[in-house]
């Protein structure tokens, strides 16, 4: 019995031999027929070593590490709590010992109260002794702001400067030796480059979510500035409410934007984030510490980007026929692009050798300069294409810095205008000027009590016919004179 045993087991395992040789054997000819295929595909060397043995190829390196920039950026990113003071009415007041002896009383409102309210954000941390970059629109309306680092430690903070045209904030902490971020280059970001996201959504501080680079300056008009720069850099890293403020870091664990916007329906993430570039908040940044406002440059041209519906729309009245670069509509008599030499009817292809593909990316690029800043544009005028070398001016028309007792006329009034209409101008007896169609709370004549339909008409005593006059202006706001539409004169004197 226990010979046929072993006699079986012998059988199976010469059996098992056979088995693995036809098995080696097939193995190893489709092999030898797929390196045949390889080879015939020109496939290199190292390649189809890989090939071979792995069938998909696995580099170590080739793959985006994102601990060393998570570990190291997170360090430099905060919490920003914001606390504002508002106004809230407070209710009727009723005295039943009037009701009882039967006189009338009409509502009676009280006086109002105050109340704090508190919003949170985040920032990032950029200079050693405390200075912190963060979004306009989480720290505009504080009155007190509270910043904690990562290592938990708070301090109060107090604002450098805003800049509501980019949604960029300085704002400063007394400490020293503190973890910073270095800026990067956000004009060498790839279409699919691996970014991360740093903040504090929901309040859930140092949260870090990884995404890649899905588009480059995006406008979304969202910035409620008349003068905005959007050059967003979207990602489909998670960015919720609370983010606005942080961090978004490369590989590399480099500051290449702040992250500032969510596209969603519902308020929250559903798949894409923007954030303002690198090249535009370092600028900011520079200007509001260095200077106290932000020097801001122009061109001195209104434009129209050349898309299908411009060719289909004007591009034969223009001489027009290909997409692509920005149709020069007017040009501002004494602006930088007059005085170079532009034209109505130029197209503007290359700006220091980027080339034009969107309005956003002119905006871009124009506003990364300051005034007195030279630039070379390439433009197509007919068949020929020319180059000119163009210094740049500052809003009232001159090559020189703004001091720091400059003012942005159009933020300080806190509104929105519309030139006078020639009928209108007429009928109320006035050479012209701007018409008030929106109060923002908080800006100067909100302050005044001035109604929407006021037409201003002197700044300081100095005539305001346009819009262009009013953005001329830079110095403190004294008085506003000018006339409702029912004809009633007003003046205001700005008293501190």
């Amino acid at each position: 019995m226990k010979r046929g045993i072993i006699i079986f087991t012998a059988i199976c395992a010469a059996s098992a031999l056979v088995g693995a040789a036809a098995a080696t054997y097939i193995t190893t000819e489709q092999f030898a027929r797929y390196e045949q295929q390889l080879a015939e595909r020109d496939f290199g060397q190292s390649q189809l070593s890989t090939a071979t043995t792995h069938f998909a190829a696995y580099t170590p390196e080739q793959y985006p590490d994102l601990t060393y920039a998570a570990e190291n950026a997170v360090r430099a990113v905060v919490n920003i709590e914001a606390i504002s003071e508002v106004e809230i009415p407070s209710g009727a007041h009723f005295n039943p010992f009037f009701e009882f002896f039967g006189f009338p009383q009409g509502p009676q409102q009280g006086a109002p109260q105050k109340r704090e309210q508190r919003s949170g954000g985040s920032g990032v941390i950029i200079s050693e002794d405390g200075y912190i970059v963060t979004n306009n629109h989480v720290v505009e309306h504080a009155t007190k702001l509270r910043v904690k680092l990562n290592d938990g430690r708070k301090f109060d903070a107090r604002i450098i400067g805003r800049d509501p045209a980019t949604d960029v904030a300085l704002i400063k902490i007394d400490a020293e030796a503190l973890p910073t971020l270095q800026f990067g280059s956000s004009d060498a970001l790839r279409l699919g480059e691996w970014v991360l996201a740093i903040g504090s959504p929901f309040d859930l501080q140092s949260t870090i979510t990884a995404g890649i680079v899905s588009a480059k300056a995006r406008a979304l008009d969202v910035i409620p500035s008349e003068f905005r720069i959007e050059a967003f850099i979207q990602t489909d890293a998670a960015v919720n409410p609370g983010n606005s403020g942080g961090a978004l870091v490369n590989t590399r664990g480099e500051l290449v934007g702040i992250n500032t916007v969510i596209k969603s329906s519902t308020g929250s993430y559903i798949g894409y984030s923007f954030a303002v570039p690198e090249s535009i908040v370092r600028k900011v940044v520079i200007d509001l510490k260095e200077y106290g406002l932000v020097q801001r440059a122009l061109l001195g041209i209104t434009y129209t980007y050349i898309d299908q519906d411009f060719i289909d729309k004007m591009g034969k009245d223009a001489g027009i026929s290909e997409v692509g670069g920005v149709y020069v509509a007017s040009v501002v008599e004494g602006g930088a692009a007059s005085e170079a030499g532009l034209r109505k009817g130029d197209v503007i292809t290359e700006i220091d050798g980027v080339r034009i593909e969107s309005e956003t990316t002119l905006r871009e690029q124009i506003g990364k300069h300051r005034p007195n800043d030279k630039i070379k544009l390439s433009i197509k005028r007919g068949e020929n294409v020319k180059h000119f070398d163009v210094t740049l001016r500052n809003k009232a028309g001159k090559a020189e810095l703004l001091t720091r007792d400059a003012v942005d006329v159009v933020e300080v009034l806190g509104a929105r205008f519309v030139e006078v209409e020639a009928k209108a101008a007429k009928k109320l007896d006035i050479r012209g000027g701007v018409q008030v169609v929106a109060v923002n709370a908080g800006g100067l004549l909100a302050k005044a009590r001035v109604r929407e339909g006021f037409i201003i008409t002197h700044i300081n005593d100095k005539q305001v016919r346009s819009v262009a006059d009013l953005n001329a202006m830079s110095d403190k706001i004294r008085s506003i004179d000018g006339v409702y539409p029912d004809g009633r004169a007003a003046s205001y004197v700005i008293i501190e």
